[in-house]
């Protein structure tokens, strides 16, 4: 965003008592990012906070950054390969998956996890497309610590390769005749699928830290050559609540464990409910992360919230879905199809009070009118103006839900991927 705008993460009680100065001090630094850089920039702040701290000035330090992706769009590069062809063959995987756990228990009660793989499925996916190493003879292979309870996923790929038959896959978690496969990721029951086990839950984090620390001590003693390889844990929120998960962080920031990727898939629910309910644990994560010395990368918000993100200017859009809690996040956006003369309090009227308002605003003469309507909405609910095209894209694409508004009435319901 070429605006600089107001930061979440800061103490939602203090009071600017000098604006003008505030909007001052801002420009300068948008101005110095503008010509310099962000490197420029990140390097001004940190001596003024050090500044600052030796002068007096008490200032906590933040480990989280605002909810947003990490990356802004401008420093992303293309995602290589043919993308159409691999959401086909992701769409086939998550169906399968999901076919396997419920055939699997249409005569017995073996349970099995749906949802889990559900929503990491690009993750596993751009994994094995683009980043991980089989073994060979240049390379010696990336260590795969995959979520436990995403091992539906892992088998419905290694179905349609080939690896296993239809039979087995009936026989999920029914391995005791031979016929089967295990619950979860079994090197000891599958020898030639399974790299290392992973339930129960907590165990393939802490095993992955120790694993990349013992492949950086055999490197640097030249006993074997581990450079080029990575270590790879997948795990879930949820899981992050286990001792384990979590218990070795330290270590691995000191030791400088580059070879160490975590990668943490905040679907934001556990089996009996969200894993925050009144926080966010994406930006908690972040902040025992970044505490122990970690780089972390969050993605967040899909491409197809850029258009959005671009018109925030001053930083609303932002702001707001950072003050929302995991708990809420469940609700729904609040989109008005503003076609017509509204009222913008009788639509607060139909719904609890939402998290943004999106008004659909194609034309200019209408994009006026709706700007003096919402001027009276409460002022913690940001609005933002979007054209059709946006609209159907966040329709197709967001991941949250929306009602689109018409004659003060909702006329359909989406309920989107």
């Amino acid at each position: 965003m070429s605006a600089t705008p107001e930061q979440s993460i800061t103490n939602a009680k203090q009071v600017d008592v000098d604006p003008v100065e505030t909007k001052e001090w801002l420009e300068a630094l948008n101005g110095v990012i503008s010509v310099e850089g962000t490197d420029r920039a990140a390097y001004l702040i940190d001596k003024q906070i050090e500044f600052a701290r030796v002068n007096g000035v008490v200032q906590p330090f933040h480990a989280e950054t605002p909810y947003i992706n990490t990356i802004p769009v401008e420093q992303q590069v293309p995602l290589p390969g043919d993308q159409t062809m691999e959401r086909k063959i992701r769409a086939y995987t998550r169906w399968n998956a999901m076919a396997m756990v419920l055939r699997a228990n249409e005569d017995s009660n073996v349970g099995g996890h749906i949802s889990s793989f559900q929503s990491a499925a690009t993750l596993y996916d751009i994994g094995y497309n683009h980043f991980w190493h089989a073994p060979s003879e240049t390379h010696g292979g990336d260590l795969v610590y995959v979520q436990g309870h995403c091992a539906p996923g892992i088998y419905s790929r290694a179905f349609l390769l080939g690896r296993l038959t239809e039979q087995e896959l009936i026989n999920f978690r029914q391995e005791v005749d031979g016929k089967g496969i295990s619950s979860y990721p079994h090197p000891w029951l599958m020898p030639d699928f399974w790299q290392f086990p992973t339930v129960s839950m907590g165990l393939g984090p802490i095993m992955a830290i120790y694993q990349a620390r013992f492949m950086k001590y055999m490197q640097t003693r030249d006993l074997i050559k581990t450079e080029p390889r990575k270590v790879w844990a997948f795990l879930g929120d949820g899981e992050t609540d286990e001792p384990e998960s979590l218990g070795a962080i330290g270590m691995a920031g000191r030791e400088k464990l580059d070879n160490l990727i975590f990668v943490i898939n905040c679907n934001l629910q556990r089996l009996d409910g969200p894993v925050r309910g009144n926080g966010s644990i994406i930006q908690e994560l972040e902040s025992e992360f970044r505490g122990a010395g970690w780089n972390v990368i969050k993605v967040i918000w899909g491409r197809h919230w850029d258009i959005l993100f671009a018109r925030d200017k001053k930083g609303l859009l932002m702001k707001r879905l950072g003050e929302i809690v995991d708990g809420e996040y469940s609700g729904r956006l609040l989109v008005i199809q503003s076609t017509r003369r509204f009222n913008a309090e009788d639509a607060f009227v139909l719904k609890a009070k939402p998290a943004c308002l999106l008004i659909v605003a194609d034309d200019g003469r209408v994009r006026n009118e709706a700007v003096n309507q919402t001027a009276q909405t409460p002022s913690a609910i940001p609005v933002a103006m979007i054209t059709r095209e946006a609209a159907n894209i966040l329709a197709a694409k967001c991941g949250a839900a929306a009602e689109f508004f018409e004659k003060g009435e909702p006329t359909k319901n989406l309920i989107l991927e």
